[in-house]
């Protein structure tokens, strides 16, 4: 018996452009806002082309680097032009495909609560750009993560990583937000995307301010440092785990 599994279609757009069809676009389709196009080619930007958000979380990488949701690679192979060791990771069996030919050293399909694999050493710097902290899908996820994250931290190890407040999306014509209380937190979004006619499975994605993960960084034992801040709500942050370093240093 075959079991069927979810097209990927991010990692068919990504090898469709590095194969050179330049105009492949993924249809982005989300619950609380329009349907919008996301060419391939985003996923191949140069530094030059990087928000400025993402050019100062690179400057702020040290030691190891583990890029979480990579993409095509262009976070990685930055990084490995400025000589860090990384590893890039996506879900996307075709996006490391792609990673690898495009000459990331080390790129591998792992999802964002994959163990530490046996014998390898933990990181320095854990990086989830263009909103990366919305792999953790919902508040309960996010939680997990931060959990999970310091098994995969050296001592004095860090998350770099970018999210936003979309509340601007429930605003009414005068500006007052329109929100329902007793639902699902506004930034808990679902989304799914179209490619070539073929449309994927939904998946959640979150979008959380800055004021509830400073206090869900908090409650996981993490001091959160904001590092930056775009007019769109979108932001930097750097989480640090609070005693982590200070733990080894007592084991030694």
């Amino acid at each position: 018996m075959t079991t069927l599994t979810a097209p990927d279609l991010l990692g068919q757009a990504l090898l469709d452009y590095h194969g050179g069809r330049t105009t492949a676009a993924l249809t982005v389709h989300c619950n609380a806002a329009d349907d919008e196009p996301l060419p391939a080619a985003y996923f191949f930007r140069t530094l030059l082309q990087m928000p400025a958000l993402e050019r100062r979380a690179l400057d702020e990488c040290r030691g190891r680097v583990l890029d979480v949701g990579a993409g095509a690679g262009c976070h990685a192979l930055e990084l490995q032009s400025r000589g860090f060791e990384v590893k890039a990771v996506d879900v996307s069996a075709g996006a490391v495909q792609v990673m690898g030919a495009r000459g990331v050293r080390a790129a591998a399909r792992h999802d964002l609560f994959a163990p530490l694999p046996a014998g390898e050493r933990p990181y320095d710097t854990i990086l989830l750009l263009m909103n990366g902290l919305g792999l953790a899908g919902t508040l309960d996820g996010l939680d997990r993560f931060l959990a999970h994250a310091r098994t995969l931290l050296a001592p004095d190890g860090q998350i770099l990583a970018t999210s936003s407040d979309v509340s601007y999306l429930y605003e009414d014509e005068d500006g007052a937000l329109v929100l329902n209380l007793n639902g699902p937190y506004y930034g808990e979004v679902e989304y799914s995307w179209t490619y070539k006619k073929q449309t994927g499975e939904p998946f959640p994605w979150l979008f959380i301010d800055a004021a509830l993960l400073n206090d869900a960084a908090a409650t996981a034992g993490y001091q959160a440092d904001f590092l930056d801040e775009e007019e769109d709500g979108q932001y930097l942050v750097r989480l640090v785990p609070v005693g982590l370093a200070e733990a080894a240093n007592q084991a030694i």
